[in-house]
């Protein structure tokens, strides 16, 4: 059984009721904040090992305490909102929200999503290599092997894959893989990206030919999905 503690962040008393029942059902164990100003005191006497946010708070908003929270701690944090709208989704992600789920949302989506949060600690790297099941991303040989077998990608194909890699599980904007990739200068080059993407998949679908690593989030951006998760 999971030992984390899970912050809950809502408004609405039902809501987080039906969010503690999922939680805990999971083992997880729980603690609960009805507004921002609350969330964030909490975060710093009981420092949970992840938090689920309403978007909507009566003192200030999910954005605001994304805000707040990334000057000082990279605590994992699924976004909650009744707002289905993509340029919502990329100003929160961008501030730096671990990901965004839309309310109605399945509970087994919402704990495919924290698990996926949560392990992304374990693509940590270890003497340069990152390692997530059969893959594995060499940062100073600049390589890349499925299950030992040499994966031949260009310079900026790896520069991606690494990037996704370091954040696996997350859904990264077109932004937040642009600029690093390329530079500033290129934040609004969707089809190069595009273009990327495509070739990058194919060769990894040639690895995992019966699944679709890379995930597209239309109108936001891209996610690499854990390799080793059969539920994404």
């Amino acid at each position: 059984m999971n030992k984390e503690t899970i912050l809950i962040v809502d408004d609405e008393s039902s809501i987080r009721t039906f969010l503690r029942i999922s939680l805990v059902g999971s083992g997880y164990q729980t603690v609960e904040a009805d507004c921002g100003h609350g969330a964030l005191e909490l975060i710093r006497q009981r420092q949970p090992e992840a938090l689920v946010l309403d978007m909507v708070l009566p003192d200030i908003s999910g954005l605001e305490v994304v805000q707040n929270l990334r000057q000082w701690t990279w605590i994992p944090i699924i976004v909650l909102s009744v707002l289905d709208d993509p340029q919502t989704k990329i100003e929160v992600l961008d501030a730096g929200a671990d990901d965004y789920l839309c309310k109605p949302f399945g509970v087994d989506e919402l704990l495919a999503r924290l698990r996926a949060a949560l392990r992304r600690r374990e693509a940590i790297p270890q003497n340069g290599v990152l390692i997530k099941g059969p893959l594995e991303i060499d940062q100073d040989k600049r390589t890349v092997s499925w299950s030992g077998q040499r994966v031949n990608l260009t310079p900026t194909e790896f520069s991606i894959l690494q990037l996704l890699m370091k954040n696996i599980g997350k859904v990264l904007t077109h932004r937040q893989i642009l600029v690093p990739v390329w530079g500033p200068a290129y934040v609004e080059e969707y089809h190069m990206l595009r273009v990327n993407i495509f070739n990058l998949r194919k060769k990894l679908e040639k690895m995992l030919p019966s699944r679709r690593l890379i995930h597209n989030e239309p109108g936001i951006g891209y996610r690499l999905l854990d390799p080793e998760d059969d539920c994404e």
